[in-house]
């Protein structure tokens, strides 16, 4: 768990930079005033972190899906670029015994 959180707090950030930075606040103005018994604060940050979520679902929603093209990776070349390498020849000569 402690590993997992980190890297998707990171790629969230990467991703949508503004909205999750939004439900940030808003999740810790919400916990600021649930601790605090400060109902508005607490109102607010659930406003905020609402928002915010809606409008990461609304801008998912206009963007168009993906295609999954297979993407190949090649990793050599077709023809080397270097000359072939010569045979090589085996002496027919015994060895001495």
């Amino acid at each position: 768990m402690n590993a997992v959180l980190p890297r998707f707090l990171k790629s969230a950030y990467r991703k949508e930079p503004i909205i999750s930075a939004l439900v940030t606040i808003g999740v810790v103005d919400a916990l600021i005033g649930g601790l605090d018994d400060s109902w508005s604060l607490f109102t607010f940050g659930l406003g905020m972190a609402g928002i915010a979520l809606c409008l990461k679902v609304w801008k998912m929603q206009q963007q168009p899906p993906l295609r999954d093209d297979p993407v190949v990776q090649h990793y050599l070349p077709s023809q080397s670029s270097s000359p072939p390498l010569p045979t090589m020849r085996v002496s027919k000569k015994r060895p001495r015994q």
